[in-house]
């Protein structure tokens, strides 16, 4: 008994062998790693051959600097004003589909190349050679050299080649001007009619710059460089964003000049913005308004808003509406306090856009 099961297991072992495939003796490992060669030997037979599998190819992206979007919604239909003394007439002079907000470094009544020249408009980042748009309807009354020193032609101007626009309606029967500066190329001419975005001439860098971008105006009254005031109260905000404007003054009820003012939303904080207020000299405050802080541009929302004063740091919280103005004002005795403006005059009867001859 015990020598037959012996001899079953032989046979089965034997067949087990028999049906084995041969070893080949020149074999190719196949490839494991991604972009290695798969070869396989000439000798194997169809029998033997074994397929391969193409391996999967994983390709890790490099790590960069996170992105920075120049996305904003889209602008809300000018003119818009939510307030009976709002005045948001213009379109953004740079097309919406790119960057087209203030530079937070040069914002209008700021000082930056030297302590007497203030910065009497808002300039706007964009491309070399980026179309510039009429920001509202009216006629061109310049287009050339010389705005700022009254010399056509003149190319040491510091507002190099520059377009001025006399808008068709007027704000409480006075003509409104706007001021488009820095062209690298001038493309409307003087006596054009324009119409809301059309291409007035292209980003440059003439003039007293130190790189391509525009330099935009909001002039009222008289086209001069003492007739400004801030364009982001003209400027219609994107929708759902608002205006954040304030009024701060010290002891004796003077204006803050030069002031640092941190702005955060909440809860994150995140992205903090730094605005200052209005150096002294050639800049108007809104006749309503008086501010001398104005921060544009604002998702709606909470925000904080800090400052330090006399050594001590300061803060309070205000909340943005989409389409509006929140105004603020801070005093010595008082702090911050939301509240409205005063009650305007009969010099500041709520008025629509009007009609200029």
């Amino acid at each position: 008994m015990k020598r037959r099961i012996a001899i079953n297991l032989i046979l089965f072992l034997a067949v087990l062998a028999s049906c084995a495939p041969a070893e080949s003796t020149n074999k190719t490992p196949t490839a494991v790693v991604a972009g290695e060669t798969v070869n396989q030997s000439p000798v194997e037979s169809e029998a033997t051959a074994r397929p391969t599998i193409e391996p999967f190819r994983f390709v890790l992206p490099t790590p960069g600097a996170e992105p920075v979007s120049g996305w904003r919604p889209p602008l809300y239909p000018v003119p818009w004003a939510v307030s009976a003394y709002d005045h948001f007439y213009f379109a953004r002079p740079i097309a919406a589909d790119t960057v087209n907000w203030p530079l937070a470094e040069y914002r209008y009544g700021g000082v930056f190349f030297a302590p007497n020249i203030v910065h009497t408009g808002v300039d706007i980042d964009a491309a070399d050679g980026s179309p510039i748009l009429a920001a509202g309807p009216g006629t061109v009354v310049s287009a050339d050299w010389g705005l700022y020193t009254e010399a056509p032609g003149n190319q040491k101007d510091p507002y190099g080649q520059a377009v001025v626009i006399k808008h068709d309606f007027g704000y409480k029967g006075q003509p409104i001007y706007t001021i488009y500066a820095h062209m690298s190329k001038i493309i409307a001419f003087q006596g054009q009619r324009v119409e809301t975005g059309d291409v007035l001439g292209l980003v440059g860098a003439t003039g007293a710059t130190t790189g391509p971008h525009l330099h935009f105006e909001v002039r009222l009254g008289a086209n001069t460089f003492y007739s400004t005031y801030n364009p982001e109260l003209w400027m219609a905000p994107p929708q759902g964003w608002g205006v954040l404007v304030g009024r701060l003054t010290d002891e004796e009820g003077q204006l803050l000049n030069q002031y640092p003012v941190e702005v955060r939303p909440m809860p994150s904080e995140v992205p903090l913005r730094t605005v200052r207020t209005y150096a002294g000299g050639v800049v108007n405050p809104d006749p309503y308004y008086q501010e001398n802080l104005v921060l544009s541009d604002l998702p709606a929302g909470l925000y904080k808003v800090l400052l330090n004063y006399k050594g001590k740091d300061q803060q309070f919280w205000i909340e943005i509406y989409p389409g509006q103005i929140s105004y603020f004002t801070f005093t010595d005795e008082e702090g911050f306090q939301v509240v409205p403006p005063p009650v305007p005059t009969l010099d500041f009867l709520p008025e629509t856009a009007t009609a200029i001859p």
